[in-house]
């Protein structure tokens, strides 16, 4: 049971982290296209889209912790201080992803193709998205180093 846990665990994470890693950072490129251009054109399009994954995935996301708090507990690990900082970290990232990364998108979605109404900082959103993936590396690190762990890994 526990392998089957760890399965759905780790392809739960590859699965959701990251597509809203790769479509969080291709947005703040698609947002000087965008701005760069009159009505927005196809990088508006391509915009929401980038915005869709992100708000869809981060929704299910939420598997990535649920089956890690099962593998940690048929594994006798969810005291272990690594496991609680990754749980930290974790947190750390949605918090960054739902109250920066997703508020600033939706913004910058209402911005594109309005003259006058300038969209909010890529440079600033790929400096928020830039942190969020950062996290998300830390935590898979500790995933696969386990420090204090008996394993010989």
């Amino acid at each position: 049971m526990t392998k089957l846990l760890l399965t759905l665990h780790v392809l739960a994470a590859v699965l959701t982290v990251g597509p809203v890693a790769v479509a969080a950072g291709m947005f703040p490129k698609s947002l000087r296209e965008a701005a760069g251009s009159p009505d927005g054109g196809d990088s508006a399009a391509t915009l929401r889209t980038l915005h869709r994954i992100c708000r869809v995935y981060a929704g299910v996301g939420i598997a990535v912790p649920v089956f890690g708090f099962a593998t940690a507990s048929s594994l006798g690990v969810l005291g272990s201080a690594w496991l609680i900082v990754s749980i930290v970290l974790t947190l750390a990232a949605a918090a960054v992803l739902i109250v920066g990364i997703l508020p600033a998108q939706e913004a910058a979605l209402d911005g594109v193709g309005q003259a006058g109404s300038p969209p909010p900082s890529a440079s600033r959103l790929a400096m928020v998205t830039g942190a969020f993936n950062l996290l998300w590396a830390a935590v898979t690190v500790l995933m696969i180093i386990r420090p204090g762990t008996t394993t010989g890994a």
